[in-house]
């Protein structure tokens, strides 16, 4: 993997955010667009560049896909992880998203039932 890919595609908002949910735990794109708030196509547009870049990895389960951290990748590149380890935890946008993915499983949120959270 070339490391120029890999700073590209780090080098977006939304892709850190991405990024920054699925260090914590495996999510498909429906999961992603609710708890960012973003559309199905753009989810899907930032997922097809976190995988052409080596940093996510996908796993089919029925009729969804459920991405998580490509562990090689984190291994290989350790400043990813600490950025993801470490950096995030300090960012305002990142915490709000972390949040809302808590608060996303609390109410039972997956694929499969379509929860919608409503913002305190």
């Amino acid at each position: 993997m070339d490391i120029v890919e890999i700073l590209k595609a780090l080098a977006d908002e939304t892709r850190i955010r991405i990024l920054n949910l699925l260090y914590r735990e495996t999510l498909c794109v429906c999961d992603l667009e609710e708890i960012l708030k973003i559309s199905q196509s753009n989810a899907s547009r930032h997922i097809t560049k976190l995988k052409q870049a080596k940093l996510i990895a996908g796993e089919k389960q029925a009729q969804w896909i459920y991405y998580r951290v490509n562990e090689k990748i984190l291994e290989q590149y350790s400043f990813v992880k600490e950025l993801l380890s470490k950096e995030m935890e300090n960012d305002p946008q990142r915490q709000k998203d972390v949040a809302r993915l808590k608060k996303y499983r609390e109410l039972g949120g997956c694929c499969e039932l379509a929860v919608k959270i409503v913002d305190d």
